[in-house]
């Protein structure tokens, strides 16, 4: 779950994260307030408050800050975010980022320098999928 940045044991920025697959971008200096919804890949650098949905990625640069309820299915934050988050798949808290919320996702990772304060809720899928480990344990 957590981290080391310099000894990238999380395999950090794999080129199957999607980052390099950017549809939609809102760039640094930029300020929205509302709803966005997309169907793709999204990276913000600027400011947004509102909310988020999509089934796909989110990216929240080294600049951005958020303040938002998101729902997407995967999520990686550099930089400020203040709010709730749902994720279907995962969530990557990078550092810098600064999280101040509540996080509700499969599965996590937490990069040492990170500041965080909320609370993190695993969905059932992981548990689903550790008794399934267990039960493959046991018969071997």
């Amino acid at each position: 779950m957590f981290a080391n940045k310099e000894n990238n044991t999380t395999g950090r920025r794999k080129s199957g994260s999607g980052e390099n697959n950017i549809k939609a971008f809102l760039g640094a200096g930029s300020e929205f307030e509302g709803r966005m919804v997309f169907n793709e890949s999204m990276r913000i650098d600027g400011t947004f408050r509102g909310e988020i949905s999509s089934e796909d990625l989110l990216v929240v640069g080294e600049t951005a800050k958020l303040q938002a309820e998101v729902n997407v299915g995967s999520l990686i934050i550099s930089g400020h975010f203040q709010g709730n988050i749902k994720a279907k798949a995962r969530v990557e808290l990078r550092a810098p980022a600064q999280f101040d919320g509540n996080i509700e996702t499969s599965a996590i990772t937490i990069e040492d320098g990170v500041i965080f304060n909320g609370s993190i809720k695993m969905s059932e899928a992981v548990k689903h999928q550790s008794d399934q480990v267990v039960q493959m344990v046991a018969e071997k």
